[in-house]
């Protein structure tokens, strides 16, 4: 089992905290907020360039160190004090051992004055796992991206542009590990010219390693006992690859299929097809970001088809050997995980946590994997007692269990999306048509024009791929039947969600749900006999017990009630999110690639503009949609990604067309 990476505290008399694993403090002693103030907010001037903000503008702080929060606790009331309303602050932080969240709560107890902030951070600060985490606040005006892990091997992860740096961390006497030209070239990388940077060091090593990065750096006076400290400016080095945002670690640009499109600059107005959570996920991440967004649904209101289960399992698949995928997973589920917080509990969601059953031998060799690659906090392994003792049933194996996952009702958590004054969900109106004319998107129904905006964003499943502009995704349809299980007294004690092959839930509002099936061949969506039965069988695997505490063998599959859901998957089972292409001009772009693979044309990718897509979530849609509508909303506003640059790259739609010219199709 991996050991928790959190940090190890002690306290002073004062009741400060210490780092045990370095020795050293997390602020000055004598006042770790002026320090901050003075440090980090005056020397990268931020009252003034709050203030000078343009209406939509937006500024992005990067730091090193995020520890206790502090200091992006006093940028974000800086940005509160000074900047407009609509303005926006992006901020992303790596720290390598995360504070837990009662040490969390003890240290910002320190600064009343910041207690509003403070308080809205802890209420966020749930399901932080390794990885790239994304917290939002204020209805989106204040976003982290907090980066959990070595900030050597995060940072050439992170695609973002930085307007101002904290270069935080425990000090380099102490941490000589972090003060690498290493470091110093991330920074530089991730800087364009006038990129600011303040740090409370005055080391000479430091001064002159920042300097051969490309900043031009000055010593200053320092704070209380702290006689200097350094600031600079980003004046840029000689190599153009090495300032473009997407770089990669070795300075290189990206390849041009991935590369970002050009920045938005048309009106800022979307239309996005389809209001499962996808859809109304990308239209809350829109909206957040002030853009006016319709959404166009066929059916009578959000969250009717692959949405609309009663109750949805956040679960974690995971692979041992960090995959994209399962990079994805950790950090949707913290997403969605922070998202959920705002629902009503055991209403429209229950962290009652997910038992991954052990229920053959290679299953539970696969466990035992994924516990010894995984910390604590995220995934832990339960023998057949405890199992049992934890799910409130009798099991016939142990399994891993999840202690912050659980289920959610989908239909409230899409509610809770839409619930925007600059969203409009527009009901009976199915899209089977795309056009632009003179910059503009029109959907159509036959002759009749249903609506028309900028931008329109596909989130329909696998729908999507019957616009002729994305007819090449390679998306497909799986159904899926549910059955609902009226609850009795005995089944009533079930803790837990129990997975298997299907999974059962406990009850919520007096049923279970049950499911889900897999069928590929039947494309109509009504619940049929045999699949209740199939379920039923499921149930019985799972655990005889709990079959019995609902007199399954007495439940007629002929009169279950349940509903059909068609999950949509990709052939790598990752979404598709992202910018299209045009396709015939994309395979004359790159067609070179089909001879030598190895080959990285720089020709400037033909984007399909103001079209953009976010399906394929098979039956993770609960864990990655979210994200991915802030994914999408990264992409078209050139704001760091909330995932790893590859990470992104892999749920990118050009991936698709660029393996078929790869393999000669």
């Amino acid at each position: 089992m991996s050991d928790v990476p959190h940090a190890q505290l002690d306290w002073d008399e004062t009741g400060q905290p210490r780092s045990r694993l370095f020795g050293d403090v997390y602020f000055s002693q004598t006042s770790g907020l002026d320090e901050t103030r003075h440090v980090f907010l005056a020397n990268n001037d931020l009252a003034a360039r709050f203030s000078a903000l343009p209406a939509g503008g937006r500024l992005t702080i990067g730091e090193t160190g995020f520890g206790t929060g502090l200091n992006f606790l006093a940028a974000w009331a800086c940005f509160d004090e000074h900047a407009p309303a609509d303005a926006r602050l992006q901020f992303v932080s790596v720290e390598k051992y995360p504070l837990q969240r009662d040490d969390l709560a003890r240290t910002l107890a320190l600064w009343p004055q910041l207690a509003t902030h403070g308080d809205a951070l802890l209420a966020q600060y749930v399901a932080v796992h390794p990885g790239f985490q994304r917290l939002c606040f204020a209805g989106g005006r204040v976003t982290l991206t907090l980066l959990v892990g070595d900030v050597l091997e995060l940072l050439p992860q992170l695609d973002a542009r930085i307007d101002a740096w904290f270069l935080d961390g425990f000090s380099p006497a102490k941490n000589p590990q972090m003060w690498t030209p290493a470091l110093f070239a991330q920074l530089a990388r991730l800087s364009a010219p006038g990129t600011t940077l303040g740090t409370f060091t005055s080391a000479g090593f430091v001064r002159r390693g920042l300097m051969e990065a490309g900043f031009a750096m000055q010593r200053t006076p320092g704070q209380g006992r702290k006689r200097e400290i350094l600031k600079g400016v980003f004046e840029g080095l000689p190599e153009p690859a090495s300032l473009d945002p997407g770089a990669t670690a070795t300075g290189l640009p990206p390849k041009a299929w991935y590369a970002r499109p050009p920045a938005w600059r048309g009106p800022r107005q979307a239309l996005v097809i389809g209001a499962g959570l996808a859809g109304c996920a990308t239209a809350a991440s829109l909206a957040a970001r002030g853009w006016q967004v319709s959404v166009l649904e066929r059916r009578d209101a959000a969250a009717r088809e692959g949405s609309g289960n009663p109750q949805g399992i956040l679960y974690l698949k995971l692979s041992a050997h960090g995959t994209a995928l399962s990079k994805l997973v950790v950090a949707g589920f913290g997403h969605t995980r922070r998202l959920l917080e705002r629902l009503q509990r055991d209403v429209d969601w229950a962290p009652c946590g997910v038992l991954q059953l052990a229920y053959d031998e290679a299953e539970a060799t696969r466990q035992a994997q994924l516990a010894a690659h995984y910390v604590d906090g995220l995934l832990h392994p339960l023998d057949r007692d405890a199992a049992a003792e934890r799910a409130g049933i009798a099991l016939e194996q142990g399994g891993l269990f999840f202690p912050e996952a659980g289920w959610a009702h989908p239909p409230a958590l899409c509610r809770t999306l839409l619930a925007h004054p600059a969203i409009r969900l527009l009901t009976h109106r199915e899209a089977l048509r795309l056009e632009r004319d003179d910059g503009v998107w029109l959907a159509w129904a036959g002759d009749h024009e249903l609506a028309r905006a900028p931008l329109v964003v596909l989130a329909c499943a696998a729908d999507a791929a019957r616009f002729e502009q994305a007819a090449s995704l390679p998306l497909k349809r799986i159904r899926g039947q549910i059955s609902r299980l009226p609850a009795t007294p005995a089944s009533a004690a079930l803790g837990t969600v129990l997975c298997a092959d299907g999974y059962v839930a406990p009850p919520r509002q007096g049923e279970h749900t049950l499911g889900a099936s897999f069928e590929f061949q039947r494309q109509d969506d009504t619940p049929s006999a045999a699949e209740h039965a199939s379920n039923l069988d499921l149930l019985r695997q799972i655990s005889p017990d709990l079959s019995q505490r609902l007199d399954a063998d007495a439940l007629d599959p002929q009169v279950l009630e349940g509903r059909v859901g068609f999950r949509c998957t990709t052939p790598d089972y990752l979404p598709a999110v992202g910018p299209l292409a045009e396709a015939e001009a994309f395979a004359a772009a790159y067609g070179v690639l089909a001879r030598d693979a190895r080959q990285s044309p720089q020709v400037p990718c033909p984007w399909l503009e103001g079209l953009y897509v976010n399906t394929g979530h098979g039956s993770r849609g609960l864990v990655t949609a979210p994200l991915a509508g802030e994914l999408l909303a990264a992409w078209l506003e050139d704001e760091p990604l909330p995932l790893p640059r590859d990470v992104a790259e892999a749920c990118h739609p050009n991936r698709f067309p660029l393996r078929r010219l790869i393999r000669g199709r």
